[in-house]
């Protein structure tokens, strides 16, 4: 009886351990509101590392990585970088902006990400675009734990528009709008990693939407495993 109360006791302290996430910014302009998403939330420890330096040193003490930097070209050592995070079975969340980086590296936009917006003409496409505030209305296609406490909702933002889209997406956000794609939120097609990508997210009108809020924290615990 005592093995099994320190039992309990021992995975009870494990469970309380927040989460150790580390968000990666640069190569874009952002609202400092943005900041305000991850303060208040008890199950995630957030450190915010800039590009490049966030792909560099090991990776041991983090268990999500949270991405809302933008970088056109992927150099070795990021690759190597990213690659082994993703191989390790660790977490991913890939926020707005950040879908446009690494528009060179296949695995990345294909087997990753899942989607990729396109810079130039590539795969039979011509270049994406993108359209700034716009008001959107925003469904839930699929109950989920990145969903959980969200409903349909409105929200002020951008979209992108004409982008490539991996097949068979585990779509989770949608709209209708006809300057958007159709998909806002998915589960990334990766097979080793917890991936969850938000196109949405370009400004202070969708930093402090309540529902935007709740969707980028259950992505970060879900991709950590906590949900």
């Amino acid at each position: 009886m005592k093995f099994a109360a320190l039992l309990i006791c021992s995975l009870c302290a494990f469970a309380a351990d927040p989460l150790r996430v580390r968000l990666v910014t640069g190569g874009h302009a952002h609202d400092p509101e943005f900041y305000s998403v991850f303060t208040g939330e008890p199950q995630i420890n957030v450190t915010v590392e800039p590009h490049p330096r966030a792909y560099q040193g090991g990776t041991g003490k983090l268990d999500v990585l949270v991405l809302y930097d933008m970088i056109k070209v992927a150099d070795p050592k990021t690759r190597e970088w990213l690659r082994a995070w993703v191989e390790s079975g660790k977490g991913l969340v890939v926020l707005h902006h950040a879908i446009c980086s690494f528009e060179d590296w296949e695995w990345w936009g294909d087997e990753v990400v899942g989607a990729r917006y396109l810079n130039s003409p590539s795969r039979g496409l011509p270049p994406s675009t993108f359209f700034h505030d716009l008001s959107l209305d925003i469904q839930v296609v699929k109950k989920h734990p990145v969903t959980t406490g969200v409903d349909n909702f409105r929200i002020l933002d951008e979209t992108y528009k004409g982008m490539w889209f991996a097949p068979k997406l585990e779509l989770l956000l949608t709209t209708a709008h006809e300057k958007g794609d159709g998909p806002m939120g998915w589960i990334g097609p990766s097979k080793t990693s917890r991936v969850v990508v938000l196109q949405g997210g370009h400004d202070k009108n969708a930093h402090t939407n309540p529902n935007w809020r709740r969707l980028v924290r259950n992505a970060i615990l879900w991709s950590g495993k906590r949900s």
